[in-house]
């Protein structure tokens, strides 16, 4: 799964990575869990990307009470095509999430051991995400998902989901809703975690409340 994971990037450099024209309010962070407004971006209908705050925890068009968000912060990538949660956003509405690095718990016998995962050069990569609209009467909601898979054999000594990164090369086919579903499924299963970097940390970054670099040793 997905549950934790940081945005420490300077505006310039998601602006620059993305192919933004601005941002929206944007603050680092260090530990962002579920629940809360994460910068994500989208593909608009004229062609170019823009970046939104939606909350996290999925929130689908049809659900008759907005508490199922807590249920649904991941999705599984083996069944998006068949889950009534995810279906028709995985069609319609794909997105990315900004990361410059995420968190992961292994349990051992002492308890569990906190491991962050980062790219070695400490450059920014994006999760695969859905995105979805909610609106029932006074209440509007836009929220979104991060996709996971089964571990390859880097994460799989520490835990047996991961979540779906995409590579750069591939942002605009990922979030273009006119890309065959065939091409979209091949990008669920490419491996893009070359270059990736497990390190263990303190237990520091277990209270979400914790939001500094201390998270990061």
């Amino acid at each position: 799964m997905c549950g934790r994971f940081n945005l420490t990037a300077t505006s310039e450099q998601i602006i620059e990575t993305f192919g933004l024209y601005q941002l929206p309010h944007y603050d680092v962070s260090y530990n962002i869990p579920p629940g809360q407004k994460i910068l994500t971006v989208v593909k608009l209908d004229d062609g170019s990307n823009k970046a939104v705050n939606l909350h996290w925890g999925l929130i689908p068009h049809w659900s008759k009470d907005k508490k199922i968000s807590t249920h649904l912060i991941n999705a599984r990538a083996e069944t998006l095509t068949e889950k009534s949660s995810f279906k028709t956003a995985y069609q319609q509405r794909r997105c990315l999430i900004p990361a410059t690095g995420f968190y992961e718990w292994h349990k051992t016998e002492q308890g569990k051991q906190a491991y962050s995962i980062y790219r070695a050069d400490h450059q920014l990569f994006a999760f695969a995400g859905l995105w979805e609209y909610w609106d029932h009467g006074t209440d509007t909601i836009y929220s979104c998902t991060i996709i996971t898979t089964e571990a390859n054999q880097f994460m799989s000594p520490i835990h047996q989901r991961m979540p779906v990164i995409i590579d750069k090369q591939n942002y605009n086919y990922w979030l273009d809703k006119q890309t065959s579903q065939e091409t979209t499924q091949q990008l669920l299963i490419t491996d893009a975690y070359q270059g990736m970097t497990i390190k263990p940390i303190s237990d520091w970054v277990n209270n979400p409340y914790h939001n500094d670099k201390n998270c990061l040793n």
